[in-house]
């Protein structure tokens, strides 16, 4: 399929008219009914033609995200988004297309029960594929306690009513500004988990995606299941509260979820929190980000493997000029761990060797500002322009729950270091839990890294560990940011937020394997991933190896691997 041209429609900071919004608005309150009835056969079919016309228009859709981030097109960092955009959402769409064919309940890998009972299913390496592309990788979905790995409620549901259609539900989808693949995968979440028709709403950073969204959905928004449009707070509030609109899911800060929720100022938010009077009163499901730690647990590493995990931490910092919701923020290490300076100085030379990005996303200068007001000692890595925020290590932030680092995510390249008083990994891995959950704000996603001996060696205080950590998403030895990709994970906050303290969130999207009752998330790698990882900084073949595993997801086979790993192994 050729890519349409879409030099000449690109929207640049233009809103659609409210006219046209309300219009699209009825069009796809008047299917909502009919998507009920579309069967998972049919449901397929519209994913399978969605990817081809998601690789059609993919290089278009690249370039112009390179463009507005102020990335050429041929170099590495091109990469991060054909990955970040068409990569994911091919890979997203094929995933539910496999699950549609299944009736709604595709088969888990596997499914175990912890010693207390609760529930973890497998959800990847499905296959011989995905065991070669990540050897020594896995993902776990733990479930909520006291609940069954079931999945695909809508569609058993149907089943049992003998195929009688539920009714059915319009969705707003608030689309991010950051990551070019976040509304189009949330507006795939409303439609075949959630059963909704969706119209999505583009954040103004990015409103230059509405064409390559629309196409790449083609068959969908033709069907009259699936509408974009673009605009700033006006048009997010008159669909907010537009009628016809019964549940809306949002990415973003918690602020705009106040906003949306609480409405007026932040006084008068506050006022109908204590009064339990919020101005909306629709359902509503939020990804709002954290301050995103990595708790580096002390053990004995090799000088190559101190380098290799500075390379590490430096990506998570780096990857999208550090505008993700899951960059790392903090990084936590043990007061007694002999390593301890080293690591952090490999850290420093990692980020410094790390070329500075154009800081696109707005507010970042402003944010900035505020990091280096409240902490003078401040390190930046390289020169500040109007353009460009350097990487910037806080040496030495308090392990204190009141730490303004600790408490205000930075949205640019940040990052603080916070030293805790342990001396030894089993007193670490006690601490950093109380750590992350009760001092570092939010509950999105978090990073641990391990060596495999010292995990070995504290087997039962690590499983507690992990168990005891109340983040949605957990990487082990490797970046957050896959927990994002697999997309067979969930994706968002620990549940138990209530409305008035949203912090990271409510509610999951991704979740291709349609599981009823998850609780959060665990990804883990091998200690030192080989061949590089493509969220590397340093990463020399991002860009060809993001556009072939594009094509690769839309149809992976044992054949079309050698390409794949012939592109890894050059990064």
């Amino acid at each position: 399929m050729s890519s349409p041209d879409f030099a000449t429609v690109a929207p640049r900071g233009s809103s659609t008219p409210l006219t046209e919004v309300d219009a699209l608005v009825a069009r796809l309150a008047a299917r909502k009914h009919d998507w009920t009835k579309v069967g998972t056969d049919e449901r397929a079919v519209l994913l399978e033609k969605c990817i081809e016309h998601t690789l059609g228009v993919a290089h278009a859709w690249v370039r112009a995200a390179c463009e507005a981030k102020g990335i050429a097109l041929d170099s590495p960092r091109a990469g991060e988004e054909w990955l970040g955009g068409p990569m994911t959402t091919v890979r997203n769409l094929r995933i539910l297309a496999e699950a549609m064919r299944a009736g709604g309940e595709p088969e888990l890998p596997a499914v175990r029960a912890r010693p207390d009972g609760q529930l973890v299913a497998r959800v990847f390496p499905q296959n011989l594929i995905d065991r070669i592309l990540f050897t020594g990788f896995s993902a776990d979905v733990w479930l909520e306690p006291g609940m069954p790995a079931t999945q695909g409620a809508i569609y058993r549901a149907k089943r049992r009513n003998g195929g009688a259609e539920a009714t059915g539900k319009l969705s707003l989808v608030l689309g991010a500004g950051n990551v070019a693949s976040i509304g189009p995968m949330d507006a795939l979440y409303k439609l075949f988990v959630e059963d909704e028709v969706v119209i999505v709403k583009t954040n103004p950073v990015n409103a230059y995606l509405q064409p390559f969204w629309e196409e790449a959905f083609r068959p969908l928004l033709a069907a009259g299941f699936y509408g974009v449009v673009r605009g700033g707070a006006d048009v997010g509030g008159h669909l907010c509260h537009h009628p016809e609109i019964e549940t809306i899911h949002m990415t973003g800060s918690d602020r705009t979820h106040d906003a949306i929720v609480w409405g007026g100022t932040r006084a008068e938010q506050e006022a109908n929190k204590a009064a339990g009077t919020p101005r909306l009163t629709k359902t509503i499901t939020s990804e709002l980000g954290a301050v995103t730690p990595c708790l580096v647990v002390p053990g004995q590493w090799s000088e190559a493997e101190l380098k290799y995990q500075a390379r590490h931490v430096a990506g998570m910092v780096a990857n999208n000029a550090s505008f993700n919701c899951n960059a790392c923020k903090v990084v936590v290490t043990a007061r007694g761990w002999p390593q301890r300076e080293r690591f952090l100085a490999l850290v420093r030379e990692a980020l410094e060797a790390t070329p500075l990005r154009k800081a696109y996303y707005p507010g970042a200068q402003q944010r900035y500002q505020g990091f280096l007001d409240h902490y003078p000692n401040a390190e930046a890595l390289g020169e500040r322009t109007r353009d460009v925020v350097p990487w910037t290590i806080l040496p030495d932030v308090a392990d204190d729950a009141t730490e303004y680092a600790l408490t205000n995510e930075a949205f640019c390249g940040v990052l603080a270091e916070v030293t805790l008083e342990a001396n030894d990994p089993a007193s670490f891995l006690q601490e950093m839990v109380e750590f992350a959950n009760e001092r570092c704000w939010g509950t999105l996603s978090c990073m641990v890294l391990i060596h495999p001996e010292t995990e070995r060696a504290h087997q039962a205080s690590f499983d507690r560990a992990i168990a005891d950590l109340r983040y949605g998403g957990i990487g082990v030895n490797v970046w957050a940011g896959l927990v994002y990709g697999l997309v067979t994970p969930t994706w968002g906050a620990f549940p138990g937020h209530p409305l008035e303290d949203i912090r990271s969130g409510r509610g999951v999207v991704h979740n291709a394997l349609l599981l009823d009752h998850p609780q959060k998330s665990v990804v883990r790698a091998p200690f030192v991933i080989k061949p590089t990882p493509v969220w590397f900084a340093d990463h020399r073949t991002t860009h060809t190896l993001g556009e072939a595993l594009t094509r690769f997801e839309a149809r992976p086979s044992l054949l079309g691997l050698p390409g794949v790993v012939s592109k890894a192994l050059r990064g």
